[in-house]
């Protein structure tokens, strides 16, 4: 099928602040090794797709760098996942506008091969999903636009794109985030029972020609403007997707995704061998355990580990732990870097410090926490300062912080 992926990653991402303080919401790193952006760019490649880009706006650099240096295919395959970012043009002096703005200044480069599909995706979830279904299902009932969607139940409904369907699968109703309130109970999904909605995943098939139409206006958003629209004219329907999936909009969110992936089955598997997960080869050494007693960890590529207990925890990339030091529920995004002159007066160690205990913690990349130090936001309230946020009982050390030893948080 000729097909053209578009990857929505160019938001703001304030509410995974500060994970995204220094990059975009797709190049948040994930499950110590990977990035946002390769769930949805692994998803097409795997479902023979390799026409792919990626709209950006804001902090991009990261997540250019990561994508040159991940996907380059060889001369023999036509495809590419390249970065559309936001510019000005002849047409267009403003920066993206919204999801839907976003598409439509980008439609003169998705349109180079002349795609009869285009499959538009979001930046910041975690699932796995064959497309070459979701397009066979949307060429079988003759639609227009096909819109993914996943079961959800009431306390998760309000802040999503709600629908309902007739019997043939055909959207007759959407509403975007209706909140808690009398219209999300007229939206409960027909014989699923009292608590259950019929949720947007964000991952949407068009005609290219019908897509066209529908942004040819000023509209700015798909959720908003567009599929309200296309209901009222066009033949839109869902795919009901059965798998795991999950948003990954805000830190507690974010933290629940990898903390899921540490449980000794996990919904989401990356060991998957049929339909892998792709990233940057780094080309690291083993990982060395001088000494650890570790249960329900995933340990990254490089690592050196040295402590005395890692519990329901994610170690990335280049992880150091220092002797004596307990880390539990905590995702600890490693380092981009060796640095030589870790220890000298004025290089404080990246990583982990000995005799350390943080719990229910998101460790970015290059953070070094001094000796003795105590991190957990059990008892605290939501509280935002330079060197740590608390949000919803997570507490993050951002990136390249650093946390003098002896430090109680």
């Amino acid at each position: 099928m000729n097909v053209s992926a578009v990857i929505l990653g160019g938001g703001e991402g304030k509410r995974l602040q500060p994970l995204t303080r220094d990059r975009c919401k797709p190049a948040v790193p994930l499950a110590g090794k990977y990035r946002l952006v390769d769930i949805p760019v692994s998803n097409c490649i795997n479902s023979g797709i390799r026409r792919i880009s990626v709209l950006t706006q804001f902090n991009s650099v990261s997540l250019h760098q990561h994508v040159q240096d991940s996907y380059v295919f060889d001369q023999f395959h036509s495809g590419h996942v390249r970065i559309l970012a936001a510019q000005q043009t002849p047409g267009s002096e403003v920066w993206f506008q919204g999801t839907a703005d976003a598409v439509r200044q980008s439609m003169r480069y998705v349109m180079d091969r002349q795609p009869d599909y285009v499959l538009i995706l979001s930046g910041d979830q975690l699932y796995r999903m064959d497309f070459r279904i979701v397009l066979e299902e949307h060429i079988r009932n003759k639609a227009e636009v096909t819109i993914c969607t996943k079961p959800v139940p009431r306390d998760e409904a309000g802040s999503l794109g709600i629908m309902q369907a007739d019997a043939q699968g055909r959207i007759v109703r959407f509403v975007e985030k209706p909140g808690d309130t009398p219209e999300l109970d007229e939206l409960r999904e027909p014989g699923a029972g009292p608590d259950r909605f019929l949720a947007s995943m964000g991952i949407y098939v068009f005609n290219t020609k019908v897509l066209l139409e529908l942004l040819d206006n000023d509209e700015k958003d798909f959720g908003k403007n567009i599929i309200p629209q296309a209901i009222q004219n066009r033949s839109v329907y869902r795919y009901a997707f059965g798998g795991y999936w999950r948003d990954i909009g805000t830190i507690r969110s974010f933290w629940e995704a990898n903390m899921d992936l540490v449980e000794p089955l996990p919904e989401f598997n990356v060991y998957d061998v049929n339909a892998p997960l792709y990233t940057h080869m780094r080309f690291l050494p083993p990982s060395k355990i001088n000494c650890c007693d570790l249960n329900r960890a995933l340990l990254s590529e490089g690592c050196i580990i040295s402590g005395h207990r890692i519990l329901n925890s994610i170690i990335g990339v280049r992880a150091k732990v220092g002797e004596g030091s307990v880390i539990e529920h905590t995702v600890m995004m490693g380092a981009d870097y060796y640095n030589p002159k870790d220890g000298e007066p004025g290089h404080p160690p990246i990583g982990v410090g000995r005799d350390c205990f943080i719990k229910n913690a998101i460790i970015d990349k290059n953070a070094c926490i001094g000796d003795g130090c105590y991190i957990t936001p059990e008892g605290k309230a939501n509280t935002v300062t330079d060197l740590y946020t608390i949000q919803d009982g997570v507490i993050v050390i951002p990136k390249n912080a650093i946390i003098p030893p002896g430090t109680r948080i």
